[in-house]
């Protein structure tokens, strides 16, 4: 397989337990691909579209998916390992349980996507769009959260201790149950118009 492959469209492949390395794919189409149990390093896809791919067991290593939109895409026990997300959209993706480790997860789109007990701690979800999800239970401690948004998501029972929720719209974030340290605290209280002294 070449380096670059660019305007192609993937149909019906089976590259399970396959292994791709540095390759690039630019304004490709992978529609019912099976990449189960495979291991993607160092690969990049550029506005590229996803569609009922299933990535189960898989092992994505330095993976960069940018500007991407991914449906109906299944990370049934996947493990992505310091990947680049940045400006792509999940929607109705089945994500759990998966490992991360690392990462940017930048300007993402997970609006109501479920991520409960997801271990994000550390990730980059700078600006990100978690509008509705569900990251109960969810580890996010020292994450990078600023900008994001986080409207009607469910946090119960998470942990976001010493997550920077810079520039957060605090207000319509419903803390009960979640793991908060002072100065979160503080913001929060700030946010509903608190004096804090």
């Amino acid at each position: 397989m070449t380096d670059l492959v660019q305007d192609t469209t993937f149909s019906g492949r089976d590259w399970a337990l396959e292994e791709v390395s540095g390759v690039r794919y630019e304004d490709c189409a992978f529609h019912d691909v099976d990449w189960s149990e495979a291991r993607l390093t160092g690969c990049v896809f550029t506005n590229c579209t996803f569609g009922n791919v299933r990535f189960n067991a898989a092992v994505l290593e330095r993976v960069a998916i940018l500007q991407s939109t991914l449906q109906r895409c299944s990370f049934f026990d996947a493990h992505l390992i310091d990947c680049k997300l940045t400006g792509s959209q999940f929607l109705d993706c089945g994500l759990r349980p998966l490992k991360i480790e690392g990462g940017d997860w930048g300007f993402v789109s997970l609006r109501g996507q479920n991520l409960a007990g997801t271990k994000l701690g550390g990730l980059r979800l700078r600006e990100a769009d978690l509008m509705g999800a569900d990251l109960s239970r969810s580890d996010l401690r020292g994450a990078d959260l600023s900008n994001a948004r986080l409207t009607d998501v469910v946090l119960k029972g998470a942990d976001l201790r010493g997550a920077d929720l810079d520039g957060v719209e605090l207000r319509g974030v419903d803390l009960t149950g979640a793991t908060i340290d002072i100065g979160q605290a503080v913001l929060f209280a700030t946010a509903y118009g608190a004096k804090v002294s």
